[in-house]
């Protein structure tokens, strides 16, 4: 996937899931993702990286914990720092599109029933 144009708004256009990110690009040892996003997800922190988030779409709440609350508009970024526990919401629905390293788990730690691997399309 490297050396290709990717469109963002066309690869969102490829599926309706919610809180089901899709791998659209790669650089060295990581994946670019993106997501819809719908409602609450869960509190959960990645104690070994940090996670990069943009919205492309909508608007999406951070919550962190100890922290005020980060709310980014369409193109909008913010990075959260790797052990810091987090929870994303979108108000109401967000297309948003994160950097990870490869094989990370949208839901960290917290080994929830929505953890799901990220698939390419």
């Amino acid at each position: 996937m490297t050396g290709a144009k990717v469109s963002i708004t066309e690869k969102h256009a490829l599926f309706d899931e919610r809180w089901s990110p899709k791998i659209i690009a790669g650089l060295d040892n990581y994946d670019v993702k993106i997501a819809k996003v719908e409602g609450e997800f869960v509190w959960h922190q990645h104690d070994e990286e940090d996670e990069f988030f943009l919205v492309t779409k909508g608007r999406l709440k951070l919550e962190l914990e100890g922290r005020d609350d980060v709310v980014l508009d369409a193109g909008d970024i913010y990075v959260v720092s790797a052990g810091l526990p987090h929870k994303p919401v979108a108000l109401p629905y967000a297309e948003i599109m994160m950097i990870e390293r490869k094989g990370v788990v949208n839901t960290g730690d917290a080994g929830h029933e929505r953890a799901v691997a990220a698939e390419e399309i």
